[in-house]
């Protein structure tokens, strides 16, 4: 399977890409914890069918001492006892932004506060922006049909 179109190869694309990358460092410069960083990008992966980026999540996270059950467990992580609740709380915000759609009110108040219990306003921007980013990435992805599976940790610096 090849995908529609090689972004990097791509002169727009690639530019595109370059910012959006950079805007990514902000985020992972931020004190935003680096294991709710990949639960996030791994479960809005998931629910976008990004099998480009849940492949690389996954591993990423895997080789950063992620266990292997509670990557298991991402998909489900309502009915798991391996995230703490701050954890929870990103993994809800994640869910319900990333399918912003599906809701009339967005991201309910409830969703919100409860984050905001754990994470202080710089922590927050970085979440939004975050859930954000995978959201983008994960289109892009989807539209181009990346193929997944090939990924190895660390390839893209």
């Amino acid at each position: 399977m090849n995908a529609r179109l090689n972004y990097y190869g791509n002169g727009v694309a690639a530019k595109f890409a370059k910012y959006i990358n950079s805007a990514g460092k902000a985020v992972s410069d931020s004190t935003l914890p680096a294991a709710t960083q990949e639960l996030v990008k791994i479960r809005a992966s998931q629910i976008n069918g990004c099998g480009f980026c849940t492949d690389m999540h996954t591993k990423d996270a895997a080789h950063a001492g992620e266990t292997q059950t509670r990557l298991n467990m991402v998909a489900a992580w309502r009915e798991s006892t391996v995230f703490t609740d701050a954890e929870r709380a990103a993994l809800e915000l994640t869910e319900q932004g990333t399918r912003i759609a599906d809701a009339s009110p967005g991201v309910s108040d409830d969703v919100w506060a409860n984050a905001a219990k754990y994470y202080d306003e710089d922590q927050l921007a970085a979440l939004v922006s975050l859930i954000a980013l995978i959201n983008a990435y994960n289109r892009m992805n989807v539209i181009i049909q990346q193929p997944a599976g090939d990924y190895q940790p660390g390839q893209w610096g």
